[in-house]
Formats: structure tokens, C-alpha cells, sequence
């Protein structure tokens, strides 16, 4: 035994001491790497870097055609419902999708033959005398209500410079002729988007067998289950949503026509879109920038026109037309909705604006049926009441009648497919 307490022949175990400071404090023990493991974390580190700029190099290049193809496949989910019906009624998936897109082209045929000149010299014009209306506008505000804001500060806060509006404004001198003329650059996504939309949904069947293939049975399963629900609910979210812009921008665009308010076309259209597709402030937005235009041209009282008309419309559309269009639909709470649009706008640019509310609702019809929700402790419960609530605010809350048909529709196809390969089974 030696006098350090270790067997003779037996070295210290531990020969990396921490060393003592002129204080007596230990310092910092310094730590041994494995070679052998620093080189495979060394290794595997540098794999994971490499793939990331692989990644990000792939979807740099392939990024603008996935985006084309999730546009055409919310075409294709948008035009499901419809080819639906018609393939229930003996039609064959092919000619439905064919007929369904060519009444799509059709309407916007009419559209640009009737309005396509009046829309693009509208535009154009209102692109030429934005910076003034805003001009125009702020002295107004200036003037009744004894502000001191600076339209200078507007304009450049807003991007709204001669140049800019130059660059923008030229792609619609001449009419629809350089409206068209704009618009080559984009002649082959359109027609990509088109193509692969029609593809889609024609070979919907074809397309569910083949991914089903690869797949074991139960997760077939989920698969089918997943499929029906956000090709129903989110294919009647669009259709609806499309069918309620169109009737605002129609009510929109007659009646600032009929009110003189100036490029009535184009800010119909605005309204329409923006009311449906950016929810809580869309509808503030396209009566803003009517109103902008409106002071810029001295009608003051054309203002009050609008603000009354968007409010009676508003009414008819929460009462009358909602109610019946969107009662097939995923139900968006407003704040999900609003957040789904500024995501959209941040990944995807404007059109990502437009199809961010799709999307979401796909994602959450998905989870409103496979998500598991508890009951309220009593504790919770009482304390979360609100004196405003007119239904029972017990939760889980249940699905809306519609839902509950779609989900119950789904979960009958999983029950047979449960009981056909029970018979295999057997057999």
C-alpha cells in the first residue's frame, strides 16, 4: 500500500485535478473528449450544414413551382365539392373537373371582354393620382380637425413615390392591350397552375390509391379519414369565401358607381376581396381607401354614402348571406383567421394573404377531429364563465350540425374498411 492510499501498482484513477488558485478556490476542471465521439460530433455537425444548405439551395430553386402546385391543389380542393356532386350524378371525374374550369374561364372571359378595358384604365389612372389623393385627403384631415400631419410622411411611409407609382402605373398604359402586355411573364404559371389543378382533381381517385399504396392499412385509414374531411370543409371554406367576394365586389362597384365615387370599378372589386379575405379589418380597408379618394376629390358628403352603404351591406351579408352560403364551411375564429393571413403574407406575398385562410382551416378541421379535449375541472370552469355568453360554455363545445355530419360521414367509411378487412381476415 502506498502512502497515497492506492494499491502498489495502481495509478491514480483520476489524474486531471482541478488546480488550487493563490485564493484556495479550485478552478475550472478542464474536460477529456473520446476522440473517436468528437470526430463522429465533428462529422455529424458538419452533415447537418451541408444538408442545410442543400435544403435551402433546393427550395431556392423549386420553391416558385411547390408554390404553383399548392395553388393549383387549393384549385383543385376548391372545385371538389362541385365535381362531387357531378360524378354522383353519373358524370365522369374527367369531363366534371373539364366543365367546372371551363365555366371558371368562361365567367372570366365575359369579365375582361365587358370590363377588362374600363378595369385596367381605372387602375391606371388611379395609380397616377394616388400620391395626390393622399395629399389631398390628409389636408382635409388637417384642415377639419386642426391636426398637423405631414403628407410627406404619409407618402414615403407607404412607398407611395413618383417613381414607384410610375413602374406600377406603366404596366397598365393603353388599356387592356398593356394590361395584357403585363401579364406575359406569368402566361406560363397561369397555364402550370391550370394544368396541374385539372390533373388533381380529375385523377383524385387515381392519386388517393397511389399514396394509399404505400401506406399500411390503418394508416390508410387515417389517411381517407384526413382526406374527406379537408377536401370537404376546406374545399366549401373557398367556394364560399369566393361566392361572398363576388357578391360584395358586384354590390360594392354598383353602388360607388352610382355614387360617383372615382375608379368605382377597381375599388368595388377591393372592397369585395378584401371585406372576405382579410377578416376583422378587410371591410375597414375597402371603405378607406374609397373615402381616401372620394375627399381627394371634394365630395365630401360621397364619405358618408359609403360608410352608410358598406354598413347596411355588412348587415345583409352577416344575416342574410352568410348564414346560407357558409353553412357547409369551416368555421375561422377571427383572431386564427387574421394571424393565418399575416403568416400568408409573410411566406407566400400578397396571393399568400389569399390562401393562408384556406390552409388554416384544412389544418384545423384535421385537428378538430383527431384532437383530444377534456372536460373542465369545476375550479376552471367557474372561473372562465362570462356573463355575455349565450350558450352553455361547458367545453369541450360540440361540433356545429354540419361538422358533426361530415366527421360522422368519414369516421362510417373507417368503420368499413374496419369490417372488409375483418372478412379478409377471416377468409
Amino acid at each position: 500500500m502506498r502512502a497515497d492510499g492506492y494499491p502498489n501498482g495502481v495509478s491514480d484513477p483520476s489524474p486531471v485535478r482541478p488546480a488550487a488558485s493563490s485564493h484556495g478556490d479550485p478552478q475550472v476542471q478542464l474536460i477529456a473528449f473520446e476522440p473517436k465521439r468528437l470526430r463522429n460530433s465533428v462529422i455529424l455537425v458538419i452533415a447537418l450544414f451541408v444538408a442545410y444548405l442543400l435544403l435551402s439551395w433546393l427550395f431556392d430553386a423549386v420553391g416558385h413551382f411547390l408554390f404553383i402546385l399548392l395553388l393549383a391543389f387549393l384549385w383543385a380542393i376548391a372545385m371538389e365539392p362541385i365535381v362531387r356532386r357531378l360524378a354522383a350524378r353519373g358524370w365522369k371525374r374527367g369531363a366534371a373537373t373539364g366543365l367546372v374550369m371551363a365555366l371558371l374561364f368562361l365567367i372570366g372571359l365575359i369579365f375582361s371582354v365587358v370590363f377588362g378595358g374600363l378595369f385596367a384604365q381605372q387602375v391606371n389612372a388611379l395609380l397616377e393620382n394616388l400620391p395626390s389623393a393622399v395629399t389631398s385627403a390628409v389636408t382635409w384631415i388637417n384642415s377639419t380637425f386642426h391636426t398637423a400631419i405631414n403628407p410627406v410622411d404619409i407618402t414615403a411611409g407607404l412607398n407611395i413615390t413618383p417613381g414607384k407609382i410610375a413602374e406600377v402605373a406603366s404596366s397598365f398604359a393603353g388599356g387592356l392591350l398593356g394590361l395584357l402586355g403585363s401579364v406575359v411573364g406569368g402566361i406560363f404559371d397561369a397555364v402550370t397552375v391550370v394544368v396541374f389543378a385539372f390533373y388533381l382533381s380529375a385523377d383524385n381517385a387515381r392519386m388517393r390509391r397511389t399514396i394509399g399504396s404505400w401506406l399500411p392499412a390503418e394508416q390508410q385509414k387515417v389517411f381517407m379519414t384526413v382526406w374527406d374531411i379537408a377536401v370537404e370543409k376546406t374545399g366549401g371554406f373557398v367556394i364560399s369565401k369566393v361566392a361572398l367576394a363576388t357578391l360584395s365586389a358586384i354590390a360594392h362597384s354598383v353602388a360607388f358607381a352610382i355614387i360617383g365615387v372615382p375608379y368605382w370599378l377597381p375599388m368595388g372589386i377591393l372592397a369585395g376581396v378584401t371585406s372576405q379575405f382579410i377578416p376583422t379589418i378587410g371591410t375597414y380597408i375597402g371603405i378607406l381607401i374609397p373615402a381616401v379618394f372620394s375627399l381627394a376629390d371634394g365630395q365630401t358628403i360621397d364619405v358618408l354614402w359609403i360608410i352608410v352603404f358598406a354598413t347596411l351591406y355588412q348587415q345583409i351579408e352577416n344575416y342574410l348571406l352568410m348564414p346560407r352560403i357558409s353553412r357547409w364551411t369551416m368555421k375561422l375564429h377571427p383572431a386564427v383567421a387574421l394571424a393565418s393571413v399575416f403568416i400568408g403574407l409573410a411566406i407566400f406575398g400578397p396571393i399568400g394573404a389569399i390562401i393562408g385562410m384556406p390552409i388554416m382551416a384544412a389544418v384545423l378541421a384535421v385537428i378538430e377531429t383527431y384532437g383530444r379535449r377534456y372536460e373542465l375541472i369545476p375550479a376552471l370552469h367557474e372561473a372562465t364563465l362570462d356573463g355575455d355568453d349565450s350558450t352553455d360554455p361547458t367545453l369541450p363545445h360540440p361540433l356545429p350540425a354540419d361538422d358533426d355530419a361530415v366527421i360522422a360521414e368519414a369516421w362510417r367509411r373507417e368503420r368499413e374498411l374496419d369490417a372488409q378487412q375483418a372478412a379478409r381476415d377471416e377468409r
